[in-house]
């Protein structure tokens, strides 16, 4: 399993050479420049929820590769709309793909699409990967702290968990530690942090808080892979 960052809370997860893609914002973010967006293939695109933060370069990428980009059913819809292959499902349902099996969970959040309309709500995923390893990665999408995390941590076993960390629009470090006890890992790549002036945080600070918790927190810088 490789694991690419985009920046913001964009990622390419390769399972088995199958590239599963999370949230694509990265032409509209400043810190992304140096990624060529025209160049990221996709083989499926996992929308966590419908702000522009997160569905910016969905549609470019889809029609260009291909991908199907797997939502909640409004969402799906909305991109269904444009003549993009889609997947819809919703809260608790559990899709199964050529790389292993992807299981919806309730993500608190809002979600709307850019232009204010309904968006359904906001989820995060689960990823059980069918490529020999058998690891299980969790993408929280942008959620606060809520209980509906410890029956992640009861039904899976976690590896790893993408966390949003920068807090305002999400939950910041220390309701992340907390989430990353409840769905039961030590292992936390941190995300929507650093792209707007509001969610900047402090890395040596946030790296040193995460250490004393009992947790290893992985800031990636935006580019890298790495192989989980």
């Amino acid at each position: 399993m490789q694991l690419t960052y985009f920046g913001h809370a964009s990622f390419l997860l390769t399972i088995g050479g199958v590239r599963v893609l999370f949230d694509p914002f990265i032409s509209p973010n400043p810190l992304a420049k140096d990624i060529n967006v025209g160049a990221i293939q996709a083989d499926y695109i996992l929308i966590s929820h419908g702000h522009g933060d997160h569905i910016a370069d969905a549609e470019a990428i889809a029609k260009r590769t291909g991908a199907k980009i797997v939502a909640i059913a409004e969402i799906a819809g909305y991109f269904g709309a444009m003549g993009i292959e889609v997947i819809g499902t919703n809260l608790g349902g559990k899709v199964v793909l050529p790389f292993g099996t992807v299981h919806c969970v309730a993500a608190a959040h809002s979600s709307s699409f850019p232009d204010g309309s309904y968006a359904g709500v906001a989820m995060g995923f689960v990823i059980k990967a069918n490529d020999g390893q058998h690891k299980t990665l969790y993408f929280a999408g942008d959620t606060a702290l809520t209980y509906d995390l410890k029956l992640i941590g009861e039904r899976h076993k976690v590896d790893v968990a993408l966390l949003p960390i920068g807090d305002n629009y999400t939950m910041g470090l220390t309701d992340a530690l907390v989430a990353a006890d409840w769905v039961g890992t030590r292992e936390i790549i941190g995300m929507h942090y650093d792209t707007f002036p509001v969610i900047a945080i402090n890395h040596e600070a946030a790296l040193a808080e995460a250490k004393a918790a009992g947790k290893n927190l992985r800031l990636l810088r935006i580019g890298e892979s790495i192989e989980l």
